[in-house]
């Protein structure tokens, strides 16, 4: 009989600036950085992971057609849109994003909007290393800098739906 080799996840514990990091081009500005990724070795069947948006920026509106989100704002104010409807977005605030939502954040205060995110099934590594840039945790960020020319076929091989 034909034995079945199943890869064992293993538990861990990861500390602020542990994770791969990307500093995220415009809209957004700020940074990403992934404590968990569904890619890693023995990892979850998740992403778990912080991103920052810098005041007056934000996260362009999107949508995952298979995924779904949870996000659990830590800092900041701002404004969710999920599907049409605004809701604000300070400390504490708890989004849950169904999969086929299009939504889009807003950095509407004078700090950065910074927030946790549980994204399953997991594979936001590949689309933020594709458009960010390498992050060190203490270095000062870049000039802001554009998404690359090709980022629908980025999003397309990745995570993301059309908004179009």
């Amino acid at each position: 009989m034909a034995s079945t080799t199943m890869t064992e996840k293993t538990s861990r514990a990861v500390q602020p600036g542990e994770g791969e990091s990307y500093w995220q081009p415009v809209p957004a500005n700020g940074f990403v950085e992934l404590a968990l990724a569904q890619t890693d070795n023995n990892g979850p069947e998740f992403d778990v992971g912080i991103q920052e948006v810098e005041p007056g920026c934000s996260v362009r509106k999107h949508v995952h057609d298979h995924n779904e989100e949870v996000i659990i704002v830590l800092d900041g104010d701002g404004t969710a849109t999920i599907d049409g409807a605004v809701h604000p977005m300070h400390s504490g605030t708890i989004l849950y994003l169904a999969p086929g939502s299009r939504h889009q954040f807003k950095n509407q205060g004078n700090t950065p909007l910074r927030f946790c995110f549980v994204f399953t099934p997991g594979g936001l590594k590949d689309f933020f290393s594709a458009v960010g840039r390498p992050r060190t945790p203490g270095d000062n960020p870049p000039e802001p800098f554009e998404r690359p020319p090709d980022v629908k076929a980025i999003e397309k091989r990745t995570v993301f739906g059309s908004v179009d």
